[in-house]
């Protein structure tokens, strides 16, 4: 049987609406490796530290989520380099500021230099983690992120 996989991308908000306008995820300034361990079905947030990379105003928020929809990812040109994408079904959510769930994080070991959690840009979060995130942003868990068990049943 199939699991599901919880995702965090690091993206500045105003690169995160590009993603949610044009359904897609874009991660670590176009590279094809992180998105190509995201699989269909699994869950997706953006985590955005600013506005604007890399001098942006401080948000600090959980800022768009959704589940990584089906087929490949798939290249642009970009203005130097090819950039690499993967559409994402996002969902309406309203964004969830950080502090207030840092203690209830387990993936943040270090709750006093929480911010280390997020620099590479790109990580694979617990279950229970994911589900705190989706609720903080105003979303059903359960019903937006059903077990694979309950998908595989109802085909």
């Amino acid at each position: 049987m199939a699991s599901r996989s919880y995702w965090i991308g690091v993206v500045s908000r105003n690169h995160v609406e590009q993603g949610v306008a044009g359904g897609f995820a874009q991660l670590n300034h176009g590279k094809a490796g992180p998105l190509e361990r995201m699989q269909p079905g699994d869950g997706f947030v953006y985590y955005s530290p600013r506005t604007e990379f890399p001098e942006g105003t401080p948000v600090q928020a959980f800022t768009a989520i959704g589940r990584v929809a089906s087929g490949a990812i798939f290249q642009i040109e970009g203005d130097v380099a090819p950039l690499f994408r993967r559409e994402v079904r996002y969902l309406p959510a309203a964004e969830a500021p950080i502090k207030p769930l840092i203690d209830e994080l387990s993936f943040i070991r270090s709750k006093q230099h929480w911010g280390a959690a997020f620099r590479f840009g790109f990580l694979r979060v617990p279950e229970d983690d994911f589900a705190r995130i989706a609720r903080a942003m105003g979303r059903d868990f359960a019903r937006d992120f059903e077990s694979v068990a309950e998908l595989a049943a109802a085909d």
